[in-house]
């Protein structure tokens, strides 16, 4: 297993004379074997006419190079795109994929790591790894990844521009979604879980115990596995009849200090929660640590409950009931699903989505007696 390493940045020179050509542009046809126009493959001769450079720089542009202008480099992205420019397949594509994640310092994040590198193992490839913690990296990655080769990229809670999607599609690079930010287009293949049956099962197990007064501290509202476990728990409260508190929905980020923090102010309420439903088990921890600086008993005086099930959920003390997320089973399918990509065995916007399932410990109980 590989941990990539980003490469420092290149200093991009002056274009190339021909770059800053402007010869007139050239609508691009595609033609049939019998000269049926629309079905040919494009060429990158068409792609060099249509946008008035040399084929030299259009593929350039194809290859990551960097001697290529900022704007030379965008205009090829856009005609590639729009011409459905296909590169053809080769057979000297590396045994790598790459997985990039936003962060990497998280147990979450050690779940895909493995569930990735045991799905690629017995086809031979490696995996490289790659954390958009630095500026730096966040700037570089893409062009890094493509100019050294790959099989294809998995990203985890990540968005792709425009200019990168292009750039993959025309270069014939598979690549899928974990849990994306926002709702994939009809052609990206996505793996996730079932976020709001989820947040709906946590929430509905706190209302059998007996909890009327249900908190949530959520992850971050940009994530499409956010919205769906706040909306898992806002129906579980209607089913039961009970009217949403804003005061009890606290914003959150997936960390231990947001649980921590959004917890205090929840305990500190005049009428406070006797159950917090976290975003997920970091953040649940954190509520676990604000408990018992107030003194307050878990399952005894507030139920808590998460959301994944990584294994540190089974060690803390209580032992917490969450909702486990098949963290390992979704990198797996994402690694299937980008191999079909790249054999051609695949649709095209492969939708998947695995079960969750409630976990229930020690950390949730019927609302006991509060301390005075």
């Amino acid at each position: 297993m590989i941990v990539g390493n980003m490469v420092p940045a290149r200093t991009i020179g002056a274009a190339p004379a021909d770059e800053q050509a402007s010869a007139s542009r050239h609508r691009i046809t595609r033609t049939g074997p019998n000269g049926a126009k629309g079905r040919g493959r494009v060429t990158i001769a068409q792609i060099a006419a249509e946008s008035g450079l040399s084929t030299a720089t259009v593929s350039k542009v194809l290859n990551g190079r960097p001697d290529v202008s900022d704007s030379t480099r965008l205009l090829v992205q856009k005609v590639l795109v729009s011409s459905g420019y296909r590169k053809r397949a080769k057979n000297d594509a590396p045994p790598l994929i790459d997985v990039v994640f936003n962060d990497f310092d998280s147990p979450w994040a050690t779940e895909i790591v493995r569930g990735a590198a045991a799905a690629a193992q017995p086809e031979g490839l490696t995996v490289a790894f790659t954390a958009l913690s630095e500026g730096d990296e966040r700037r570089v990655w893409f062009d890094h990844i493509t100019s050294r080769g790959t099989r294809g990229i998995i990203l985890l809670l990540s968005q792709l521009t425009e200019r990168q999607r292009g750039q993959l599609v025309a270069r014939g690079l598979p690549f899928v979604v974990i849990d994306p930010t926002a709702e994939p287009g009809p052609e990206v293949s996505s793996v996730g879980a079932t976020n709001w049956s989820g947040g709906l099962a946590a929430t509905e197990h706190l209302v059998e115990l007996g909890h009327r007064r249900i908190a949530i501290i959520t992850g971050p509202p940009a994530l499409l596995c956010s919205r769906a476990r706040l909306d898992g728990y806002r129906a579980a409260l209607e089913r039961a009849g009970l009217s949403l508190d804003d005061g009890l929905v606290k914003p959150g980020d997936f960390r231990v200090k947001a649980g921590y923090e959004q917890a205090k102010i929840l305990f500190s309420l005049r009428s406070r929660p006797t159950a917090i439903f976290a975003g997920n088990d970091l953040a649940a921890l954190g509520v676990l640590r604000a408990a018992r600086e107030v003194s307050l008993r878990v399952p005894e005086d507030v139920s808590v409950v998460g959301f994944d099930d990584i294994p540190l959920s089974a060690w803390s003390t209580p032992a917490l009931t969450t909702v486990r997320q098949p963290l390992t089973e979704m990198a797996a399918v994402a690694v299937r699903t980008l191999l079909d990509s790249a054999n051609g065995t695949g649709p095209l916007g492969r939708r998947v989505e695995l079960a969750t399932d409630l976990v229930v410990r020690e950390s949730t109980a019927p609302p006991g007696r509060r301390r005075s």
